[in-house]
């Protein structure tokens, strides 16, 4: 196949977001997210990964396996509230209404 470019598990991302971004975090650039493999510099570019599951902060209340999650950027954390909140994939193993993190398989 002569036009593939890349495998896009990893792309390259250039922080314009006026703060730093650590490794693990969640970054959301336009229709795209995944997450930072590596600590990434106002102005610098780094490596973001677009599959996997992840674990993150959780909103309160249960999520059940395969529910749709959305990141919450005002909290910080995955909710199963789809208002004002970006779509990042689906809950990878339900998360109980005391645990404080969720898995989620990232879906593009």
């Amino acid at each position: 196949m002569k036009n593939k470019i890349q495998v896009g598990k990893i792309l390259d991302y250039t922080n314009t977001t006026g703060s730093a971004i650590t490794s693990g975090s969640l970054v959301i650039f336009g229709i795209l997210f995944g997450v930072a493999v590596t600590d990434i510099a106002v102005g610098e570019t780094g490596s973001v990964e677009m599959t996997g599951v992840f674990e993150f902060p959780k909103a309160s209340g249960a999520i059940t396996q395969g529910a749709k999650v959305y990141w919450d950027a005002t909290a910080g954390n995955v909710t199963t509230t789809a208002t004002s909140n970006t779509a990042i994939g689906g809950c990878a193993e339900a998360a109980a209404t005391g645990a404080t993190t969720v898995k989620v398989l990232l879906q593009s």
